[in-house]
C-alpha cells in the first residue's frame, strides 16, 4: 500500500511550523521562555503576525507544540539508549538511559530548562503534554518492569507511613510492580533530573569535576534503590 505525497500546501504548512519552531528556540536560548513573543518570532521571519496566528493562535499554543516536542525528543533518546543496550543486564540498561537523558539535556539545555526548569509566568500546560513528558519515566519502568519478570528485584524498604501512597501510586501507575518498587522509581525519575538539572543549571560548578563518572556511579545507585541488581 503506497502513501499518498502530501499536497503543495500541507508541505508548505509543515515547513512554514517547522520554521516558526525553530526561531522560537532560537528566542528561548536568547531571551529565555519568559518573554516568548508570536510578534517577534513572526517579525525575525518575515511574516505578518496575521499569518503566523493561523499556524499558533497563541503564545502559550506555541510553547506547548516547543514543549512537547522537547519532551518527546528526549524520550526518544531514553528509547534508543534502552533498544542499543538491549543485551545488556537491566542495572546497564538503566544506566545507559540515565546517560542518554543526560546527553540530550547537555545538547539542548534551553529546550531542557523548558520542561524542567523554572514554570513560564501565566503558562499552565495543558494535559497534551502528558504522553510526551511520561516517556523517560515509562523507559524506566519498563527496565525494572522486565527485570521483575525475569530474575525478580529487591524490593526495596518501604516505610509503614509511605504504605498507603505507595499502593495508591502502583495502581495508578505500574499496578503490576511491587508497590515499594513503584515509589522507589518515582523517587528515582525525580533524582535524576535533579541530578541532569544541577549540571545543566550549574549547581555543580566547583563541586564535581568528572561529572561524566560521578553521572554513572549516581544513577547506578538509583538502580540499586529501585531494586534492580547485577
Amino acid at each position: 500500500m503506497t502513501s499518498t505525497p502530501l499536497g503543495a500546501r500541507a508541505r508548505a504548512r509543515i515547513e512554514v511550523t517547522a520554521a516558526i519552531k525553530d526561531e522560537a528556540r532560537g528566542q528561548l536560548a536568547r531571551e529565555g521562555a519568559a518573554k516568548l513573543s508570536l510578534r517577534a518570532v513572526a517579525r525575525e521571519l518575515g511574516l505578518a503576525s496575521s499569518a503566523l496566528y493561523r499556524y499558533f493562535p497563541s503564545r502559550d499554543d506555541l510553547l506547548t507544540a516547543l514543549i512537547i516536542d522537547a519532551y518527546d525528543a528526549i524520550g526518544a533518546a531514553a528509547e534508543a539508549a534502552r533498544d542499543a543496550a538491549a543485551e545488556a543486564g537491566p542495572v546497564r540498561r538503566w544506566t545507559t538511559v540515565c546517560e542518554a537523558a543526560r546527553g540530550w539535556a547537555l545538547a539542548h539545555p534551553h529546550e531542557y530548562a523548558l520542561i524542567y526548569g523554572s514554570p513560564v509566568p501565566g503558562y499552565t500546560a495543558p494535559q497534551d503534554t502528558v504522553r510526551a513528558a511520561s516517556r523517560v519515566g515509562q523507559v524506566l519502568v519498563g527496565i525494572a518492569r522486565e527485570a521483575h519478570r525475569g530474575r525478580g528485584l529487591a524490593l526495596p524498604v518501604l516505610p509503614a507511613e509511605l504504605r498507603p501512597e505507595a499502593h495508591r501510586m502502583a495502581a495508578d501507575l505500574a499496578p503490576d510492580l511491587p508497590p515499594q518498587v513503584v515509589a522507589a522509581l518515582v523517587a528515582a525519575w525525580a533524582e535524576l533530573f535533579g541530578l541532569i538539572g544541577f549540571e545543566v543549571f550549574g549547581q555543580f560548578d566547583r563541586v564535581v569535576e568528572d561529572r561524566a563518572a560521578f553521572f554513572r556511579h549516581a544513577a547506578g545507585r538509583l538502580a540499586h534503590e529501585v531494586g534492580l541488581e547485577h
